[in-house]
């Protein structure tokens, strides 16, 4: 793969890049169980039409169903659904009692609602989506049912692969409580990471072995911090992996501080972390650990972290917090009126209202025939304007080529199989098939077309292959279009928020160990290093995408991957400087020096890149140790 990105431009590179892993049979015993079983019960039932959208449902939540913990799951299948079931609702009111014009009017607004929500997060972001690709349908698709039927019957199927998400064991899962074995996987990851980080100190792998820390502290974070009935885990096992989790904190400080520091640590420094990802996937006891040699500050870091993780582990622990901050209500509205959301609510209003008047228009001139499937080309337009998706020409290119694909096969199977018995085990193949397809946009583009032209075939509608063909090739021109408009505010105004926030973080955190340094709030500490390395994590992931883009987009972001690394340096000298004062109280002439150049460098840094600093936005930072 190194040698295809050197030798094709890297928007075309990340469009033939796939994600590798295990196949998540979980996920596929799921989805098999999903969509296709609820549409058979629908059939058999003679409510053909209420299984199709209870079906959708179950797809649509299938598409977020990643790996991951039960509880991180409720949030991350239910909130899209809820905005789905809403979307839903309210296209299907606008659809029977508007007109073609105010339809289009509406159906933008909502899109640029759910554009800027979606800059709030992950989470956020599926609820958009949802909220908008429902709308479409509930305004497009003819189904005998009231609209408020059609909404609690969306979000009964995406609720029926929820419950399986929460009642089915994961396979292999043997050790403890099955319900925490995501949370036990990903803490156990974390563990992990720290000894792959402490493997590689003094090499050429270590920056990146701690990118993958920070990723597996985020990935147990929110495996750990999903909704709960109450405000603290309440169970003995949550409270001991919660326990496991904070324990893992200060090892990872230390590891970090001994990268930063760039002297090898011997060997059997990395056996104690391994065991302890050991001991909290099979829920035992760690046994004796190695203790490393106490020779410099971060070692004796290592060595007490070490301790106190043998400790928690043997006995529990009382530190169950999650080091996370709740945002506020504030702060999720600046989210959603900064640039960030401005400009990807624009964007996706453009969008969607383009396709949406589009798709008008062409149903009204009876391009369509006699059939009213309109919904596909706003519906299209909504998953191609996604940046979490990849880079836009990516985007664009597997959108088509799944379609065209996908097209092709129903058109194949729809031949073949009995009508409607082998639509509906194709409906359950392509449920099974989705978690596998998520690794790639034009696979899961594929599988979801066979899938809802399954659906649309069920409810009654002939084949409408090769007009999906059509209207996704509109939409990905109507979206190609948009995506080069400039717009409102300055471009790349996603990545600038999200550096931005990095860049207030990284200050934070840097005040605080400076000026806070030899106090014992070690729990606010990690808080701050935690929202830190998140925030860097999101920037880094939103530059990636940027710098792969064609270059007359990419051109925006110019500058802020170097913003980016310097702050990563900046928060690794922190962390150090941290363990430094913990052990010594006062920083060394290396620690204070280093400080001082990356502030430099980073206020040159965010000039080049655009990034304007406001008034008392810069936080004064004092060197005294």
């Amino acid at each position: 793969m190194s040698r295809l990105s050197a030798a094709v431009p890297p928007w075309l590179a990340h469009a033939l890049r796939a994600q590798r892993g295990p196949v998540p049979w979980s996920a596929v015993v799921r989805g098999a169980l999903a969509a296709g079983p609820l549409l058979l019960v629908a059939v058999l039932s003679g409510r053909t039409s209420v299984g199709v959208v209870a079906a959708l449902g179950a797809m649509l939540a299938g598409i977020n169903d990643r790996p991951g913990s039960r509880r991180a799951a409720v949030r991350r299948l239910g909130v899209p659904a809820l905005a789905g079931a809403g979307g839903l609702l309210v296209g299907s009111y606008a659809g029977q009692h508007v007109g073609a014009v105010t339809l289009t009017l509406l159906l933008t607004v909502l899109g640029l609602l759910a554009g800027a929500v979606s800059a709030v997060g992950p989470v956020a972001s599926g609820a958009g989506t949802q909220l908008l690709v429902a709308a479409a349908i509930g305004a497009g698709m003819p189904l005998p049912e009231p609209g408020w039927q059609r909404a609690l019957f969306f979000v009964g199927g995406a609720g029926w692969l929820l419950v399986l998400r929460l009642a089915l064991p994961t396979p292999g899962a043997t050790a403890g409580d099955y319900r925490f074995d995501g949370e036990r996987d990903a803490v156990g990851g974390v563990y992990d990471a720290v000894a792959a980080l402490l493997e590689a100190v003094g090499g050429p792998d270590a920056p990146g072995r701690r990118v993958a820390l920070t990723a597996a502290l985020d990935h147990a974070q929110d495996a750990l911090g999903g909704p709960r009935l109450r405000p603290y885990a309440s169970s003995a096992a949550e409270r001991r992996l919660h326990a496991q989790y904070a324990a893992a904190l200060p090892l990872a400080e230390a590891a970090t501080a001994l990268a930063w520091a760039g002297e090898a640590v011997p060997a059997r420094a990395v056996e104690g972390p391994r065991r302890l990802a050991v001991a909290v996937r099979t829920s035992t006891h760690t046994g004796p650990l190695p203790a490393p040699s106490r020779s410099a500050p971060a070692l004796r870091a290592l060595d007490d972290a070490l301790l106190h993780a043998a400790d928690t582990f043997d006995r529990g622990g009382d530190d169950t917090a999650l080091h996370t901050r709740r945002r506020t209500a504030t702060s999720l509205a600046r989210t959603v009126l900064g640039s960030a959301g401005r400009e990807y609510g624009l964007r996706v209003a453009l969008c969607f209202g383009a396709g949406v008047a589009v798709a008008q228009a062409l149903h009204h001139a009876r391009w369509y025939g006699s059939h009213s499937h309109w919904y596909w080309l706003p519906a299209t337009a909504v998953f191609l304007v996604k940046p979490d998706l990849g880079p836009l020409a990516s985007r664009v290119i597997c959108r088509a080529a799944g379609t065209v694909l996908g097209a092709v096969l129903f058109a194949g199977f729809a031949a073949l199989l009995p009508r409607p018995a082998g639509l509906v085990a194709l409906v359950a193949l392509c449920g099974a098939l989705i978690p596998v397809a998520t690794r790639h946009f034009a696979a899961q583009t594929a599988v979801v077309t066979v899938l809802v032209l399954s659906l649309v075939m069920v409810g009654g509608e002939p084949g409408a292959s090769w007009s999906r063909i059509g209207e996704t090739l509109l939409a990905c021109a109507i979206v190609l279009l948009v995506g080069h408009l400039p717009t409102l505010g300055q471009r790349g105004g996603g990545v600038r928020a999200r550096l931005t926030h990095a860049a207030e973080a990284a200050h934070v955190y840097l005040a605080h160990v400076l000026d806070d340094g030899t106090s014992d709030d070690r729990a606010g500490r990690w808080t701050l290093r935690r929202e830190a390395y998140r925030a860097l994590a999101e920037a880094r992931v939103s530059i990636d995408l940027a710098a792969a883009e064609l270059p007359a987009l990419a051109r925006h972001a110019e500058g802020t991957d170097e913003v980016a690394a310097t702050l990563e340096r900046l928060v690794d000298t922190t962390t150090a400087c941290a363990v430094q004062l913990d052990d010594t109280g006062r920083l060394t002439p290396q620690h204070t020096e280093r400080i001082t150049a990356l502030l430099d460098e980073l206020a040159e840094g965010r000039e080049r890149a655009g990034l304007v600093v406001k008034e008392g936005q810069a936080l004064p930072v004092p060197l005294a140790g």
